[in-house]
């Protein structure tokens, strides 16, 4: 189902309907401190259906199954007592957000209350448990009904892409003259992931050296080209790879 709104403008609405619990809201909504974050593996949980097609874990938080996501989180407009150990503070035109394992909550009456990051905010990390989905070309990530991409300073949270609906196509193969290194995921990350990753620090490679092998005969000699491997591998090192 193709979201009839903005990240932004459903903020804004709960936001404003702070005080009042979301008709959206789980009947386990107000959880007081518990919080589980993501958790759950596509409903092999064994997760209950509430008769209206939502599948829940039996605490009142939701299956997320776009993209084959596969997590569980409170729904939007749920209440909680208190924050998570371990969130990240963030604040957009002097309002604050909370972050913590892919769910975001903001001040409410007896707590906060879960919703929607603004599109536009910035964050350093994405959440521990993401999919990345790729529309024109350009990688998404995905948890919890919220589109992360690449941003200058980390990640930006935008609107859903054009073509949501759609399962998204893979990411594109290595355009030629990138095969110069040889990368290992040390963390384990997934061939997808892996095939991200290269494509967003060739991205950030070019832009460091104004050098671009996929459109250099031969691949390029000298200082320019030099500098753009120096440049990919200093930024797959940072993303958890080992580098030849």
């Amino acid at each position: 189902m193709k979201l009839p709104f903005t990240r932004g403008s459903l903020a804004a609405a709960v936001i404003l309907a702070l005080g009042v619990q979301a008709a959206g809201a789980s009947p386990g909504g107000e959880h007081g401190g518990e919080h589980g974050g993501f958790h759950g593996d596509g409903g092999g949980r064994g997760g209950a259906h509430d008769g209206r097609g939502a599948v829940h874990d039996g605490r009142g938080y939701v299956l997320d199954g776009r993209y084959n996501h596969g997590g569980y989180y409170p729904a939007f407009g749920a209440r909680f007592g208190a924050l998570p150990d371990g969130y990240r503070p963030y604040y957009w035109h002097g309002s604050p957000f909370y972050f913590y394992s892919g769910i975001w909550y903001t001040p409410g009456a007896g707590g906060f209350v879960v919703v929607p990051p603004p599109v536009g905010l910035s964050i350093g990390v994405l959440p521990p448990y993401y999919s990345t989905v790729w529309f024109g070309g350009v990688p998404y990530y995905y948890a919890d009904n919220v589109y992360y991409t690449a941003g200058p300073n980390g990640y930006v949270v935008v609107d859903p892409p054009a073509n949501a609906d759609e399962p998204g196509a893979p990411p594109p193969p290595p355009a030629p003259g990138q095969a110069d290194l040889i990368v290992y995921p040390k963390s384990g990350q997934a061939k997808e992931q892996q095939a991200a990753d290269d494509y967003e620090c060739h991205s950030w490679a070019k832009g460091q050296s104004g050098f671009d092998p996929s459109t250099t005969v031969g691949g390029g000699v000298g200082g320019a080209r030099n500098n753009y491997l120096r440049a990919k591998t200093a930024c797959l090192q940072a993303r958890g790879y080992e580098v030849k």
